[in-house]
């Protein structure tokens, strides 16, 4: 299993860790049906009030996508496979609170996750970035669901400088994309801290107003997400020019801001 599941029964919090350090907790194909499943079943489990999702270790939240998962593509020019589509709590229909806890890095397809989360928590190690350009690869789901929650021209920024600069965690506050900044390796626990009191209230509250909050941005989400195959069929380069490009890619030069 590349997930970890903690629910504590008496406080109605579950902690879903992405269990891939090694790999900077990117998303194979076993994680991504992982994702899917435990969003699902917390969907019955009435015993599971409020979740919190975070990444183990201390060097990354999530990479998005491990760069040496095999994803069959259909031939058609009208079709796109994206592993990552389902991953997040919303595209499995759960209403539930979810609160992302970052530590570390947060790039690329991280941001379905944490797009979809209700709000985030991160500790002042915690950078955000989006490297799609800087490989070939369109930044489509990713900015569409960073533009619910951030001014548009910090959106635009992060996607269009790529690899070469990193938001931080106190930028990331400034901007909306962060709700709270704890010490290092503080994240968890203030999630977990959020969730157990919002566990605490009546359900059905609690999940209306859920439902209430994304209600307001379905509309505009839903027409844009609907935008994001075609574009990134017609604007990636072919995988094998993007893992040239990664491949060549140098560490560090990059600032932070």
């Amino acid at each position: 299993m590349t997930l970890r599941v903690e629910t504590d029964k008496q406080s109605g919090v579950a902690v879903v860790t992405l269990d891939r350090p090694d790999r900077h907790n990117a998303i194979d194909l076993a994680t991504a049906g992982e994702l899917a499943d435990v969003w699902r079943e917390f969907r019955f489990d009435d015993s599971v009030r409020a979740v919190v999702l975070t990444g183990a270790g201390e060097r990354a939240f999530c990479t998005g996508i491990d760069r040496d998962a095999e994803v069959p593509q259909p031939h058609s020019p009208y079709s796109i496979d994206d592993p990552l589509v389902a991953i997040g709590p919303r595209a499995n229909d759960l209403w539930k609170p979810v609160i992302a806890a970052v530590n570390g890095m947060a790039c690329g397809g991280a941001f379905y996750l944490i797009g979809e989360s209700d709000f985030v928590v991160a500790d002042e190690t915690a950078t955000f970035f989006d490297p799609h350009t800087t490989y070939g690869m369109v930044s489509a789901y990713e900015t569409m669901l960073l533009a619910q929650r951030m001014p548009v021209g910090e959106v635009a920024r992060m996607a269009l400088m790529g690899s070469a600069e990193r938001i931080s965690a106190r930028r990331a506050y400034e901007t909306g994309l962060v709700s709270e900044v704890t010490g290092p390796g503080g994240a968890r626990a203030a999630a977990v801290a959020c969730a157990e009191t919002i566990a605490s209230y009546p359900t059905e509250a609690v999940q209306g107003t859920v439902r209430a909050v994304w209600a307001a941005k379905e509309a505009t989400r839903t027409q844009a997400l609907a935008h994001a195959p075609h574009l990134i069929t017609l604007g990636n380069l072919p995988p094998e020019r993007q893992a040239e490009l990664f491949t060549g890619r140098r560490p560090g030069g990059f600032r932070v801001r």
